[in-house]
């Protein structure tokens, strides 16, 4: 059995995120996490499919994690999942195949019902299916009255859905070289070469199963589902290591993985779920309030407060600073400031007093612009995304949903409401208007004040 992972798409809806892929979670990135389930569920024999944007970095993660599996480069990334498998074809025989996205998180039991469902014979091939009860962009299923899908629909639009079924990118065909075969057939005028030859294939009686799954699953299409993501790896991180209680915890039946190596002050506080990695410093009146993950060589100072956020390496939270709900990768610096509902990329720094806007002010739903339109993000908090090494300047303030590219430079004292682009400096104009003070201090008030003071 073959095991097809890819990861060669741009991640375009993501920007200014470069790979979701590579993002780290928990000190590895996110492929390593997906390749790690697949290993403790059983399966193996990795085919790995990526883009020549990422190769170099998949090699490195194909040695660290001591991996003997071919990587692919997808030459043609048009053609999507259908691009992918018939690329990898060379290397498949007539041997059954899963195909698993590495950005479609899931809770590993469903790879152990795939394992049980294939001993069964009544079906050439399995899907793994998610009711919804939103829209999702992605290919919806059309089941006939025994559970088989008739037809997969990519991107139907909203209201056009032919179920509320959608299809997780966990494949399972018996053999493999039958999908190859109608992929090669396949004719279409749209991006759903894939769909087609599957819906194909159901047309001339393969039987492929919907397995209908309601447990976690997170597809990383939007840069806000990162905030949901990083939870549950830290839930899935905490049950597999054994349970190690902090005595200092403030909370009890927490679940605290505090390494011997950190420095955690006597006068901090740490509650809830934590893990905190080695070399973290923890500074007195510090308070972190899980679920929290703290990554290696990371400093929280003095009086700063870390809630239900997730910190990455070589990191400093600065005196006074608060980051709540928020997302933050490696080597982000900060000092005195709000960070809430946030994806910080690596490398951004905030100069003192810059804050982000979280919560519009009439509480609704808060749009992003991708790609040019407007994107309901199904929350009424949401911070600021940022891509790498951005530069936020003293006293700036960012606007709920807005997104700065790469290398941006954002000037001191900005009202950041729009979207920045990579490689920006953007500075503001404004005027001091000085006039002469005819304003006179009432000293008596002042002088009864003071008495009050000293009584």
């Amino acid at each position: 059995m073959k095991t097809l992972i890819l990861a060669a798409g741009k991640s375009k809806r993501l920007k200014p995120i470069e790979d979701k892929n590579l993002m780290p979670f928990l000190g590895k990135p996110l492929a390593q996490h997906q390749l790690e389930t697949l290993q403790k569920a059983g399966f193996g024999d990795f085919i790995f499919i990526c883009g020549e944007h990422n190769h170099k970095e998949f090699q490195a993660l194909k040695k660290k994690m001591h991996l003997s599996m071919p990587i692919i480069i997808q030459e043609d990334l048009s053609l999507g999942m259908a691009g992918a498998v018939m690329q990898a074809s060379p290397y498949i025989g007539k041997e059954p195949i899963l195909i698993v996205s590495s950005n479609d998180i899931v809770d590993g039991k469903i790879f152990e019902t795939l394992k049980t469902e294939y001993k069964k014979k009544d079906a050439d091939g399995f899907m793994v299916a998610r009711h919804v009860s939103e829209y999702f962009p992605g290919g919806y299923l059309k089941l006939n009255k025994r559970g088989f899908i008739e037809k997969i629909i990519e991107k139907p639009g909203e209201g056009n859905e032919p179920s509320k079924l959608v299809n997780i990118v966990i494949h399972f065909y018996k053999n493999a070289q039958d999908l190859v075969k109608y992929l090669k057939t396949a004719k279409t005028n749209r991006d759903d070469l894939y769909e087609t030859a599957v819906s194909n294939m159901a047309r001339d009686g393969f039987r492929i199963k919907a397995i209908k799954y309601d447990g976690f699953w997170q597809a990383v299409k939007y840069p806000w589902h990162v905030l949901e993501l990083w939870k549950f790896l830290l839930e899935n991180a905490l049950d597999k290591k054994s349970k190690i209680q902090n005595p200092k915890s403030k909370s009890r039946g927490a679940t605290q993985i505090i390494s011997k190596k950190a420095e955690i002050s006597k006068y901090a506080i740490i509650k809830g779920d934590v893990i905190i990695e080695d070399g973290v410093r923890v500074l007195e009146h510090a308070i972190i309030n899980g679920p929290c993950y703290i990554g290696k060589n990371t400093l929280i100072a003095n009086y700063a407060m870390v809630r239900d956020s997730h910190i990455g390496e070589n990191c400093v939270i600065g005196k006074s600073t608060e980051v709540a709900r928020s997302y933050v990768g490696n080597g982000v610096w900060m000092h005195s400031n709000y960070v809430g509902d946030s994806v910080i990329g690596d490398g951004t720094s905030f100069g003192a007093g810059a804050i982000t806007g979280n919560l519009r002010l009439d509480e609704k739903n808060i749009p992003v612009k991708i790609n040019g339109e407007k994107v309901d993000s199904q929350r009424n908090k949401l911070g600021v995304i940022t891509g790498k090494n951005v530069r936020v300047g003293i006293n700036a303030s960012i606007m709920p949903g807005v997104k700065i590219g790469n290398n941006s430079f954002i000037g001191s004292g900005i009202v950041l409401a729009e979207n920045i682009d990579d490689n920006k400096f953007v500075t503001g104009k404004w005027e001091l208007k000085i006039a002469e003070n005819k304003a006179e201090l009432d000293k008596s008030a002042r002088e009864e004040m003071a008495k009050k003071l000293k009584s």
